[in-house]
């Protein structure tokens, strides 16, 4: 078929338009293509650049927790720390009861109220001058590290860190400890020194040396220097304590009969062994304060097991002094005597004070046997030497306390800087030394001062009469 001649004409003129709408039709598709394109990878990127600022939003978040919950958990191990360390120092405090119950057993009770009040006073005014003195004394800050002597400057007790716990919680657990030494005295000076001597002594054993010797080891001070190891004292607290009644009793002198003429031996009977047990079990009790106490940080797993592990070894110690001083007791005097089991006790548990922290089981065991048979033979030594000590604060207290500071030479860790067991041992031997020679010389020359003065003993009269009536004016059993 053939194109019309007006059709050609008609294409002739309009073929170029028509081709170029052609092209153009398909530029403008192109175009609106191409421009999908950018738009997309456009949305690509920018969805790519959210993915990354979320990421970073993500990351900075996880930082965020990670600060508060490590925030959360300094402020709960503080938390934790510190309020066990409080229950810690009741339980010492509370010794306080086990000290005044076991002294009031073993003695007549014509001198009970004096007894009482005497262990009261030891912690109402330790607790006084401990606060005013003592504590800067003891504490006095990193200036005086490896010092024989420092001072913080200041009264009282500051708010704060004492180092994972609060220094509030510290002041009172520390002063518990003041306390005990200065009440082991009593036991050996019992019937026959005058109220107000006493209380001078008191006052200046928690006041000055206490925290002077205190200082030494716990305050950082030259002994510390040197790698001495008593975790919980029993040099510390419980030699210093049994080396100042040592000379207690030697200045004021036996009780009137306890020894004859011709130098005999006269046992002077407790009147109340029911009490003196109950005090040794408070006693007892009141060490798990004072050992596992001395951990200082609970929190965690760690320190949680090291604190059980201290109660375990204080409890066999205190187990086998216990049976050691039985044993030995029975098999010399021919009958098992409870006063000597229960003293036994306590000379396992003063034994491993020092090094509760730092023995195995079967060490601990061996540690509380030998103080058991320490403190039979340390009560025979007194009674040849004609020192009277109605108590037995040295054997327990000031001889046991240095079985345990040598005992923690002999099967303790090394210290860091020490590297031989010998030089452990020697390092011991000469810290115990020093800290004991300074507890006695100091607490000899107050009470021969006292004595000088005519106020460190009553008089003959008023000692037979009992210091009930005659210092307090009192009967503690009503007519009796």
């Amino acid at each position: 078929m053939h194109t019309s001649l007006a059709t050609r004409r008609w294409l002739r003129p309009n073929l170029l338009l028509l081709l170029f709408g052609f092209f153009a039709v398909n530029t403008l598709t192109a175009d609106i293509a191409f421009a999908q394109e950018d738009a997309a990878t456009e949305e690509i990127a920018e969805a790519v650049d959210s993915s990354e600022s979320t990421a970073e939003i993500i990351s900075t978040d996880a930082q965020g927790v990670e600060t508060q919950l490590d925030l959360y958990k300094a402020d709960n191990d503080y938390t934790i720390n510190t309020l066990i360390m409080f229950l810690c120092a009741v339980l010492v405090i509370f010794m306080q009861a086990g000290f005044a119950m076991l002294e009031v057993g073993l003695n007549a009770s014509k001198n009970t109220i004096n007894i009482l009040f005497k262990n009261v006073m030891d912690l109402s005014v330790g607790v006084l001058l401990f606060w005013l003195v003592g504590y800067a004394l003891m504490y006095p800050g990193g200036d005086y590290e490896g010092k024989w002597f420092g001072h913080s400057g200041a009264a009282g007790v500051a708010a704060g860190d004492a180092g994972g716990w609060d220094n509030y919680a510290d002041f009172v657990f520390q002063v518990a400890f003041a306390a005990t030494a200065a009440t082991i005295v009593s036991g050996a000076v019992a019937g026959r020194m005058k109220f107000g001597a006493y209380l001078i002594y008191s006052a200046i054993l928690t006041g000055l040396i206490y925290p002077i010797s205190g200082f030494w080891k716990w305050g950082g001070g030259a002994l510390a220097a040197d790698g001495f190891q008593d975790f919980a004292g029993s040099i510390v607290v419980h030699a210093v304590g049994g080396f100042a009644g040592l000379a207690g009793a030697i200045v004021l002198g036996p009780r009137i009969g306890r020894f004859s003429e011709d130098g005999k031996s006269n046992p002077i009977p407790g009147h109340n062994i029911t009490l003196a047990a109950l005090g040794v079990l408070i006693l007892w009790v009141g060490w798990y304060g004072f050992n596992p106490g001395s951990q200082l940080t609970y929190s965690g797993s760690a320190n949680a097991t090291a604190t059980a592990f201290i109660a375990l070894t204080t409890t066999l110690a205190a187990a086998a002094g216990a049976v050691g001083a039985m044993l030995l007791g029975w098999f010399l005097f021919k009958k098992p005597d409870v006063t000597m089991a229960l003293n036994g006790a306590l000379a396992g548990l003063v034994g491993i004070t020092a090094n509760c922290d730092r023995v195995t089981q079967e060490e601990a065991i061996v540690i509380g046997l030998v103080a058991g048979f320490l403190v039979v033979a340390g009560i025979i030594m007194l009674e040849k030497a004609k020192i009277d000590d109605p108590v037995g604060a040295w054997p327990v207290h000031g001889l046991c306390g240095v079985w345990g500071g040598i005992a923690t030479g002999i099967f303790g860790d090394l210290p860091d800087g020490i590297e031989t067991t010998g030089a452990f041992i020697a390092v011991q031997i000469k810290a115990t030394v020093i800290i004991c020679a300074w507890a006695f010389v100091t607490m000899f020359a107050l009470f021969s001062a006292l004595k000088a003065a005519g106020i460190l003993r009553v008089s003959a009269e008023e000692e037979q009469m009992g210091l009930d009536l005659s210092e307090h004016g009192m009967r503690a059993y009503g007519d009796s």
